[in-house]
């Protein structure tokens, strides 16, 4: 890994990357929210889906995601993006690391510092933020185009206007940030400590709200045909994470959870289109790391993410073939309107209201072949496993 000064710059693979923002958490200390800007050659945004932050967390292109947030035991915070620099559209030319700040500044966030990292985990690049003050945003760092490749620059340049005023320099407008609250600079912190390992707490009552704040390095494996893989692990043990798998051209793909022997043990995903890109949800164990059978019999990518990064339903959503949604409203009643010629089935996960059954209850809203437009009740907040074979449509309400 590279630890690098303020203004220098290093090549970075231009493939998927992990970036996080990181700082020791603690009384009177703000929080702090990271953002991504895609700017062309001009150095501005084309629209404000350029800007990606937690209100927007993927960019149209696919090249940019918000993953959220996560939290050590030893007080470490860290506020991860997902960025897939092979990806960036043609004519975006930086892709600009920031944050900002809530209640606060950056001058009482300790141990502040950005680091890149690849999907398994190897670290590329960290940058520390060691001469903040009285600034509320600021740009750690941007990845640049530079000879048909990709560069990081450390920056490091802090805006005490807020997100506001970091984001009017990029060509957007948002609406004035209020005035910080005054709090007292905390005593000056030690010298910045080498990274510590993330470690996730046990999920709390509320279980899916907990898993949607766990945040981790997606990890990303490709390969051909049939083969087991097995995850790292760092997955938070006990919580569910989205599995996605891309594939092309293969007669089906199957994705299977394994038991404690390799063995598979619970079908995850099944499909038969000819062009898949497809999600579903897996239970990383409490005792070993998260093992998968992948079958296909072309090649595939697979893709383990933090739950945040399911889509939400809120109001409607469209899609095509199997996919996992977050359903986050109360009981009610769903609509539900599928294109395709085969099967079409929905299940519902949920927190059981007993207490003393520790597993998820598990409703199945819809099983039907072909086309179909029917409603079905949902009892709970929860998420939603889709397998469809055309297009599809969910809403909320009849």
């Amino acid at each position: 890994m590279t630890v690098m000064t303020k203004g220098g710059n290093l090549p970075v693979p231009a493939a998927a990357l992990q970036v996080a923002v990181t700082w020791r958490q603690g009384a009177r200390v703000p929080d702090v929210d990271v953002s991504a800007l895609l700017l062309d050659a001009t150095g501005r945004v084309r629209s404000d889906a350029d800007l990606v932050f937690y209100n927007q967390p993927a960019h149209p292109s696919g090249a940019v995601r918000h993953l959220g947030k996560g939290q050590g035991a030893d007080g470490t915070g860290a506020d991860w993006l997902w960025l897939d620099l092979a990806a960036v559209e043609l004519g975006m030319d930086r892709v600009v690391v920031a944050a900002s700040t809530d209640a606060g500044t950056f001058g009482q966030v300790p141990f502040l510092d950005v680091r890149v990292a690849l999907p398994d985990g190897q670290q590329v690049a960290s940058f520390t933020i060691g001469d903040a003050s009285t600034e509320t945003a600021f740009v750690f760092g941007e990845f640049y185009r530079r000879n048909g490749g990709w560069k990081f620059r450390a920056v490091g340049q802090g805006y005490a206007s807020g997100l506001a005023g970091l984001a009017t320099d990029f060509g957007i407008s948002v609406a004035e940030d209020p005035a910080p609250v005054p709090v007292a600079p905390p005593p000056a912190a030690p010298a910045h400590p080498a990274p510590a390992a993330a470690s996730f707490p046990a999920p709390p009552a509320d279980r899916l709200a907990a898993e949607l704040a766990l945040s981790f390095p997606p990890f990303t494996h490709r390969a051909s045909g049939k083969e087991r893989v097995t995850c790292p692990p760092n997955l938070p043990p006990g919580a569910r994470v989205v599995v996605e798998i891309e594939c092309r051209d293969s007669i089906s793909v199957h994705i299977d959870s394994c038991d404690a022997y390799g063995r598979a043990d619970r079908d995850l995903l099944s499909t038969y289109e000819d062009e898949v890109h497809a999600r579903t949800f897996a239970t990383v164990p409490e005792d070993r790391p998260l093992s998968l059978v992948v079958r296909a019999d072309t090649a595939w990518t697979l893709r383990v993410l933090p739950l945040a990064h399911a889509r939400r339903l809120v109001h409607s959503l469209n899609g095509r073939g199997p996919d996992l949604l977050v359903y986050e409203g109360s009981a009610g009643v769903l609509s539900f309107v599928h294109q395709g010629q085969s099967n079409f089935v929905v299940w519902h996960y949920f927190t059981s209201d007993d207490p003393e059954w520790q597993d998820d209850e598990e409703d199945l809203l819809v099983n039907e072949v072909g086309r179909l437009d029917v409603l079905a009740p949902v009892r709970a907040p929860g998420l939603l496993r889709i397998e469809a074979d055309g297009p599809w449509r969910i809403g909320v309400g009849g």
